[in-house]
């Protein structure tokens, strides 16, 4: 039995090394992908009254694999590296709480409250696209979102802060600049927050707009303000990307260095090195450019499998 559960912990969640484990992934991504197909088209009533049923035999079909994925993954946790995950029912509690697992919960759970509370839940089937978020476990690349927030998560907070204390302030004043020629527009302060919410994405929808000289030099001094703060979490993203790009590229770039001890790259260190390019979500392009600059400080590198060297701009032998 133990042997199975590390089976399937291999295959489901170190899948980069594991064929079997690759050829999942595929699978789910496609199920998943094919999920929120099916939700947006199941919103358009021409098409829900045609193919309704096949609709709902999708739904069950993908809820019932979903959930055998799910309870697989808490069976096998107990697999996984750390002390704190190898206590038969604290561990997979532990990884039952983590984030990856929770969204995996939420796809799945609302499908059936809607069979065991007395009241209509089938709103609450919507929750499926919360299978889109379960692709950052399924791929590196997608990944590189939820580091990257998760990196970024007290400077992001704290850009908000000072936006929503900029909307705050902004609207009062528009409240008071505008609330006696325009009453019914700017009614109160939340009302006014729609305004100043508009102003500053520079979106300008038109529904409401100063009409007094203090207003139209208020809007003047909202949007001009607004373009630098509502972009500033925007830039805040960029960079995080970009600096965990850099730190994709040099884990890549220390594995090779690693192998090239000897000078060679034997046929289980390139099959090794395609997994951590695969788990990196590196391109061959971005691989290549690793391979080649390399190659320019230490000479050819040449691949065990076939005595090929590496030439500029290539990716590891696969």
């Amino acid at each position: 039995m133990s042997k199975l559960r590390r089976r399937a912990y291999e295959i489901l969640e170190n899948p980069a090394h594991d064929p079997a484990g690759r050829r999942l992934n595929g699978l789910l991504i496609a199920l998943i992908i094919a999920n929120v197909a099916a939700i947006v088209l199941d919103s358009v009533p021409s098409i829900n009254a045609r193919y309704k049923p096949w609709f709902l035999w999708f739904e069950w079909l993908s809820i019932l694999l979903f959930t055998f994925e799910y309870f697989a993954r808490v069976w096998a946790a107990v697999e996984r590296d750390g002390k704190r995950y190898k206590a038969p029912i604290k561990g997979r509690l532990r990884y039952m709480l983590s984030p990856l697992a929770l969204i995996d919960l939420l796809a799945i759970l609302p499908f059936y409250l809607t069979f065991l509370l007395p009241v209509d839940l089938r709103f609450m089937r919507i929750f499926r696209l919360f299978l889109i978020f379960k692709l950052t476990r399924y791929h590196a690349s997608m990944s590189l979102l939820a580091r990257v927030v998760r990196n970024e998560a007290g400077p992001i907070a704290a850009a908000m802060f000072v936006l929503a204390t900029l909307l705050m302030v902004a609207a009062s004043f528009a409240f008071i600049a505008e609330h006696e020629a325009q009453p019914e527009a700017f009614a109160s302060i939340p009302d006014a927050m729609w305004w100043t919410i508009v102003t500053m994405t520079t979106v300008g929808y038109g529904d409401m707009v100063p009409v007094t000289p203090l207003g139209k030099v208020l809007g003047g001094v909202i949007a001009v303000i607004g373009l630098g703060m509502v972009a500033l979490p925007a830039g805040l993203l960029a960079a995080g990307f970009s600096e965990q790009l850099h730190i994709r590229k040099r884990a890549f770039e220390d594995e090779v260095h690693n192998m090239l001890k000897d000078g060679v790259i034997s046929a289980d260190e390139s099959d090794e090195l395609e997994a951590v390019q695969d788990r990196l979500g590196l391109t061959d392009q971005q691989a290549g450019e690793i391979m080649h600059l390399i190659k320019q400080r230490q000479g050819s590198v040449r691949c065990a499998h076939c005595g090929h060297t590496f030439a500029p701009g290539q990716p590891p032998h696969r």
